[in-house]
């Protein structure tokens, strides 16, 4: 373990990143940056490394087993990327982690050590200047050139500014942030009144806890110095979005902002330019994405910017329009998910995963009303679908013993706390969250609730192979459903419901018109991620009757969906599926590898086949029949090969048989 020590700007991140792009054909499992600044609570740093890693969190065991599972023959590089704030967190996770797996090293950023055992500290010094009568041929200078070049064409270090440029980055200290603070600012003022400008310096906040710590080191008064003097050149208007900005965590959108940091003072249709004005002078950074354009904040920048809105009075009214915000954008991914517009919902919660983040954990430290539960519920879409499982059950689980009055939105919390652990194969805790729904409903007459609640009951009985109980619960949640109720979670499940139990019992007759009434339901509302759950169920009632290449194909058509939706359960069966279909046509190897690149997904879930009897039948049967056709030792090498795919590349072999077999790649 190495960490990279020093003052914040001097570049410890980005020398971070460049180190670890160099090693990174040095480890055979790759190199994966974790953000940490975001967070705000220790406990999600596991998830977070997770998610970076990728490593889909829909487990119910601790997400340390997890990760040391995932990591223990694994050769891999960690960048755990500004660990200040959570120090103690960071080193006891990584103190773990690096005795489980001796193929793992850690990279780590922070402004102090972690103190882990074996630990190496490197402090980043400021980049060198040159001294009173140096040149300009030092890294500060340089680095002051070549970014005032992107602003200023054409620029370059000439005999005639050298010395003022020198004597620029003498004042900034050979900080990097300072010095690309003060190169947005020689487009507009030549270097000697820059200077000038430094050297009267500007008192942040005169006496507030922002004041110049005189024990810093002298490099951190100058990086205060020199923000603070940024802080001075911006306009009023640009100092205020400045601070109103800083209650963003990660990236945000400019309609974020006009609904967030929008009022009197900053009228809606000046913060554009306002925007324009804070990327010129280097205080925001512009990037483009899929989704459009979005915006983030260095995380010394975003400090100075939070001080100050602490320093106005306006940081508690800031993070309610912040939570308000980003309830208002759970509520309607929530309504809408169900609908055409499933892709557009997966992209824009993943993208503001730490605002989201950032909201739940503001509902649950002000928890004198129902936000944190309505919001925790309504983000089912991202916890299921998205691949956040065990992150969802750990915040509707603390807003849950938070908010225990009976209530209209606790019963939705309850059914999809239910939901988030029968899905991660925990039919037990489940039905114990599932069974207080279920009372709650009816003293309340919550008739949405109770049908959820039966649902849930319905995925129990179908995990634990209580198959009759799991039809006629199906069926009694359907007979009370009506065309006008629309497309809802609880009938989507049942209609699955029933098709499993007819597959399981032989009646493939009405497993498919089961499975066609559902596609119907789908196809009329544009809805994409169940429906692909039907083609797999069909897939399964296909191979029952011996139609591999049936099976196949809608496997592959539920894969396409499922991989697009980041949807891991889906992926794993689907590929199960497939791994079942080529069996049964005797192509034992292909099966083989198969089923390899589907154990990768499998082992991240906690539970093979969510623990489903026929589930586990059929691969136990599609492993027999692959052993048979090519021998023990054959079928040990093709699946090795398949679980040592990676795991974008053996997908995308699956959905186009005709492309050479993916070589292992770890």
């Amino acid at each position: 373990m190495v960490t990279l020590t020093g003052v914040g700007g001097v570049g410890k991140t980005r020398l971070a990143l460049r180190a670890a792009a160099l090693m990174q054909p040095g480890y055979d499992d790759g190199a994966w940056l974790v953000p940490l600044s975001p967070l705000d609570q220790g406990a999600l740093v596991p998830y977070t490394i997770a998610e970076a890693l990728p490593l889909t969190d829909r487990t119910t065991r601790p997400m340390m087993d997890v990760l040391t599972e995932y990591l223990e023959d694994r050769h891999v590089l960690l960048v755990l990327d500004t660990c200040e704030h959570l120090v103690e967190e960071c080193a006891a996770i990584a103190r773990d982690l690096l005795v489980a797996a001796p193929g793992l090293s850690i990279l780590a950023t922070s402004r102090r050590p972690l103190g882990v055992p074996d630990e190496q500290v490197l402090i980043i010094d400021p980049l060198p200047v040159p001294d009173s009568g140096g040149g300009g041929h030092q890294d500060a200078v340089l680095l002051l050139a070549d970014r005032t070049a992107r602003t200023v064409p054409g620029f370059t270090v000439t005999d005639d500014n050298r010395a003022e440029l020198a004597r620029l980055c003498r004042r900034l200290e050979g900080l990097p942030l300072a010095i690309e603070l003060a190169a947005a600012r020689l487009r507009d003022l030549p270097a000697a009144e820059l200077c000038e400008r430094l050297d009267d310096r500007f008192e942040l906040l005169g006496d507030t806890d922002a004041e110049v710590n005189e024990a810093d080191p002298p490099w951190h008064q100058a990086l205060r110095t020199a923000i603070g003097w940024s802080h001075q050149l911006c306009t009023p208007e640009e100092r205020l979005l400045w601070a109103r900005t800083s209650v963003f965590a990660g990236s945000f959108d400019d309609a974020a902002v006009i609904e967030v940091c929008a009022d009197d003072l900053l009228p809606a249709a000046a913060v554009p330019d306002l925007l324009s004005g804070l990327v010129d002078k280097s205080i925001l950074i512009w990037s483009p994405t899929g989704g459009g354009e979005r915006y983030r904040m260095l995380d010394t920048i975003r400090e100075y910017g939070a001080i100050w809105l602490r320093a106005l009075g306006e940081q508690e009214g800031l993070r309610r329009r912040h939570r308000d915000f980003y309830l208002k954008l759970a509520r309607r991914g929530d309504a809408a998910w169900l609908g055409p517009e499933q892709v557009y919902w997966n992209d824009r919660t993943t993208v503001e995963h730490d605002n989201l983040r950032t909201a739940l954990d503001y509902c649950l430290a002000n928890s004198r009303d129902h936000t944190a539960l309505e919001l925790a519920a309504a983000l089912w879409f991202f916890w299921y679908p998205c691949g956040f499982l065990r992150e969802g059950q750990h915040y509707l689980e603390r807003a849950l013993a938070l908010d225990t009055e009976p209530s209209v939105v606790r019963n939705r919390a309850l059914w999809v706390c239910s939901l988030t652990l029968m899905v991660q194969g925990d039919p037990d805790a489940g039905m114990a969250w599932a069974a207080e729904c279920a009372g709650v409903a009816d003293q309340l007459g919550d008739t949405a609730a109770a049908l959820a609640a039966q649902a849930m009951v319905m995925a129990a009985a179908t995990i634990r192979g209580d198959l009759a109980l799991a039809l006629a619960l199906a069926d009694s949640l359907l007979a009370v459903h009506r065309p006008e109720h629309g497309l809802t979670l609880p009938t989507l499940l049942a209609r699955l419901g029933q098709c499993h139990v007819h597959t399981a019992q032989g009646r493939i007759e009405d497993a498919v018109k089961a499975l066609e009434e559902m596609c119907a339901e789908c196809d009329k509302h544009g809805e994409r991620w169940m429906r692909a759950y039907a083609d797999l169920f069909r897939g399964q009632a296909e191979l029952s009757l011996g139609r591999n290449d049936a099976a196949q194909a809608y496997a592959r058509s539920a894969l396409e969906i499922k991989h697009r939706l980041h949807d891991s359960i889906g992926i794993a069966l689907a590929l199960d599926v497939l791994a079942c279909a080529a069996a049964a046509s005797g192509h034992g190897e292909l099966a083989a590898r198969r089923l390899g690149l589907a154990q990768q997904v499998w082992d991240t879930l906690g539970r093979a086949q969510l623990g489903i009897h026929e589930w586990v039948s059929a691969r136990q049967t599609c492993e027999r029949q692959s052993r048979a056709a090519i021998g023990d030792e054959a079928y040990r090498a093709a699946f090795g090969d398949g679980y040592g795919t990676r795991l974008d590349t053996g997908i995308l072999h699956a959905l186009d048989p005709g492309t050479a077999a993916p070589a292992t790649e770890r």
